[in-house]
């Protein structure tokens, strides 16, 4: 006779809560893509910066367009690694890619550049 306690059932709607391995390497990548991210804001301040020195008025506008441009991104950046950090700390199986952040951000320099095309031919 068989016994019917040793046989395993189907559980079906039943989610198993298996623990989230995560290597350390993932919070050096974290941190990588932070400082990536923040160097380009660096590279576009010191855009900015040249064009405030040494441009003329429409320069300048230019200037305060990169200047806001670099800003919103360092925030975005730092507002990303925090989520991504938390989420990481707390072993969280969540989709860790970007692929909001470099698309706004290409369509709002490319955005600047137009602008600053527009005032140079109506100059």
């Amino acid at each position: 006779m068989a016994d019917n306690n040793n046989v395993l059932e189907s559980t079906t709607g039943k989610r198993i809560a298996l623990p989230v391995r995560v290597e350390p390497k993932v919070f050096f990548a974290n941190e990588r893509t932070f400082l990536s991210w923040l160097n380009f804001t660096v590279v576009l301040g010191g855009l900015a910066m040249g064009l405030l020195n040494f441009g003329d008025r429409i320069g300048r506008m230019s200037a305060v367009l990169f200047t806001v441009i670099a800003m919103g991104v360092m925030m975005y950046a730092l507002y990303t690694f925090h989520w991504r950090a938390t989420k990481i700390r707390n072993r969280e199986a969540a989709p860790y890619d970007d692929r909001v952040g470099p698309t706004v951000l290409c369509i709002f320099l490319l955005a600047a550049i137009l602008v600053n095309f527009y005032l140079r031919i109506g100059e």
